[in-house]
Order: structure tokens, then C-alpha cells, then sequence
């Protein structure tokens, strides 16, 4: 468990931005479940999504930088992977154990442009599991309150009991999100491996920029 716990480059929790930061999010807390949900609604909300923060346009490439939980809490903004970053380091600042873990989904609403550009309504998804009363649960802090009353997405809660993750229909009823297949946890960020599963063709698109998420 102990690994669970302590920093790395992108989760970098002993970042003093991240500590002073989770400090301010759970002041008064007297547990870790409190904590874990003040973390949570505030990386959901106080963090925009944003589906073109995850690469560097003049190489094409993801930037490792660009996934630091201190530079997404900096930039106040990022995609699934980086708030799920940002959460699992503001955990461990808190003293909860977190890791990330990823899985491909099946999203029904995306926009035309994301999918002229993806070809594929078909996507990694990432998020942060946190270890609270002698369990893991799921934590999905990926759509902000705001984004989800414009595009009529149902927000996903966190009871700091049950698993938190997207929600199959959306307000309407239209199929929203689909899990197609879970991927292990990691207690980092396995950065090679998310550079892998983005296409060329995608990140190499000056299009991808141009999107609003």
C-alpha cells in the first residue's frame, strides 16, 4: 500500500502547490471519506475539462509535463487523464492512497468534430481509484458541473462509498457512455503507454487544437 502513497513525476504530491492546495480542500475534514469527496467535487469542478490540453501541438506528442498534477492544477484545466492525475496527487497529499486505472469506452455524444477528427466515438478513458475504509473505489472527476448543464450530461456524484463512474444515459435518455474493456491500475502514470494508444493521425491533426470540448 505504502507505493500508493508516494509521489512520482506526474503525481507529484509533494508538490507545495498540491499539499497547500489538498490542505485547503479538506480543512475541517474529520475523516477520509469527507476528504475524499471534498478532493473529488474539487477536481471536478474547479478543474475544466478540456480535451486538447493532453498534447503539444509543435511535436505532435503527448508532453509528460503537460500531465503533472501540479501543472493541471496550475492550468485549471484537462482531459480525463490529467484530472484523474491531479486527484490521485491531491489524495496522497491528503494521506489517502490512490492509483489510476483506465479502460476504453464506447462515447455516444461526442461531438462531429471530435469524431471527423477520431474517426471513432471510441476512446481511452482514464480515472483515479482511492483507497477508503479498507476499499478501492472508482473515482471518474473527468466532467465538470457546467460542461455537463450545457451538453445535458448527467454529473457523476461521489458518495465516498460507492463507485463513482460515467453514467450509461445522459439527462434525455440517449445513450451516453459504454465501458467496452478495463485495463489494470498502476500506482503511476504509465506515460509511454498513453502516448501509444492516441493515433498520429489524431494528435498530428491541427484540427485537434481548434475543438471545444
Amino acid at each position: 500500500m505504502d507505493r500508493y502513497l508516494q509521489p512520482t513525476l506526474t503525481i507529484n504530491s509533494d508538490s507545495l502547490i498540491i499539499r497547500e492546495k489538498a490542505k485547503e480542500v479538506i480543512s475541517g475534514s474529520a475523516d477520509a471519506l469527507d476528504k475524499a469527496k471534498r478532493l473529488f467535487y474539487f477536481v471536478r469542478d474547479r478543474i475544466k475539462y478540456s480535451v486538447s490540453t493532453g498534447f503539444t501541438f509543435s511535436t505532435g506528442f503527448p508532453n509528460i509535463e503537460d500531465y503533472k498534477a501540479s501543472q493541471t492544477l496550475m492550468r485549471g484545466n484537462g482531459t480525463c487523464v490529467q484530472k484523474a492525475v491531479l486527484l490521485a496527487a491531491m489524495a496522497r497529499a491528503a494521506e489517502i492512497p490512490s492509483r489510476l486505472c483506465f479502460a476504453h469506452i464506447r462515447n455516444h455524444l461526442l461531438s462531429r468534430e471530435i469524431l471527423e477528427v477520431l474517426n471513432t466515438n471510441v476512446v481511452i478513458h482514464g480515472y483515479a481509484e482511492l483507497y477508503i475504509e479498507g476499499s478501492w473505489v472508482k473515482v471518474t472527476p473527468t466532467f465538470d458541473a457546467d460542461l455537463c448543464e450545457k451538453r445535458g450530461y448527467i454529473p457523476v456524484d461521489f458518495d465516498g462509498v460507492n463507485d463513482a463512474t460515467f453514467h450509461r444515459y445522459d439527462r434525455k435518455g440517449r445513450l451516453h457512455i459504454e465501458y467496452l474493456k478495463h485495463y489494470g491500475c498502476s500506482s503511476d502514470l504509465p506515460f509511454d503507454w498513453i502516448k501509444k494508444v492516441f493515433p498520429d493521425k489524431v494528435i498530428s491533426n491541427p484540427r485537434w487544437k481548434e475543438i471545444i470540448p
